[in-house]
């Protein structure tokens, strides 16, 4: 494509890095940009660049945080002794958007994949189990989408953190197999978190 001015086409190339977004897309949100305040597009660039240099990571659970220890980690109301390992924190922002959850969590930041050349190493799986002893934790719920990676990522944590006095459980299968967690209606996903299966070996 022939765009009349290099800064549209610079434009057009850097959208079109965005997933789901191809060229024709690109062109259409840079125009839509080009139209308006220049105030507003101002806006936009500085809530992109701080995205980038002022989000941190919350150093116990992983979550995306404005500061060292994210909201849901430094709640004093929320339950310490149980902890939902997730995928990503997309599947935190479902599970929260339940309402029926009220502990802690565990980003894994993955799920282990040989065909993708992800194993446990790749995964947040040390800080976990770090986790266990200092916060007292007597219940993890893997709450990780069923598909074979999820049930891999299950099982390879299971046989890590089983111990007589640790409750594993797992959330029921109301979110369809082969689904991703994020994906699910809030119905069914709280549903599967208040019905969660103790895991037995």
């Amino acid at each position: 494509m022939n765009y009349p001015s290099k800064h549209l086409e610079n434009a057009v190339e850097q959208l079109s890095k965005f997933p789901g977004i191809g060229k024709k897309s690109a062109l259409r949100m840079a125009l839509f940009l080009l139209k308006q305040d220049p105030e507003n597009v101002k806006h936009l660039a500085n809530a992109v660049s701080s995205l980038k240099e002022q989000i941190k990571y919350c150093k116990n659970c992983h979550n995306i945080s404005d500061s060292d220890v994210c909201g849901i980690c430094s709640n004093p109301q929320r339950k310490q002794d149980t902890i939902c390992v997730v995928s990503d924190f997309r599947d935190v922002l479902a599970i929260e958007n339940t309402g029926l959850y009220n502990g802690h969590y565990h980003i894994l930041g993955g799920l282990i994949s040989p065909m993708e050349g992800i194993g446990p190493d790749h995964l947040n799986i040390a800080s976990l189990i770090k986790r266990i002893e200092p916060e007292a934790v007597t219940e993890i719920i893997f709450a990780l989408s069923p598909t074979v990676e999820g049930d891999t990522t299950t099982y390879y944590l299971q046989q890590k953190l089983k111990q007589p006095s640790m409750k594993l459980t797992t959330i029921a299968k109301g979110v369809a197999i082969g689904g991703e967690l994020e994906y699910a209606d809030e119905i069914t996903l709280g549903r599967s978190i208040v019905q969660r299966i103790h895991l037995t070996l």
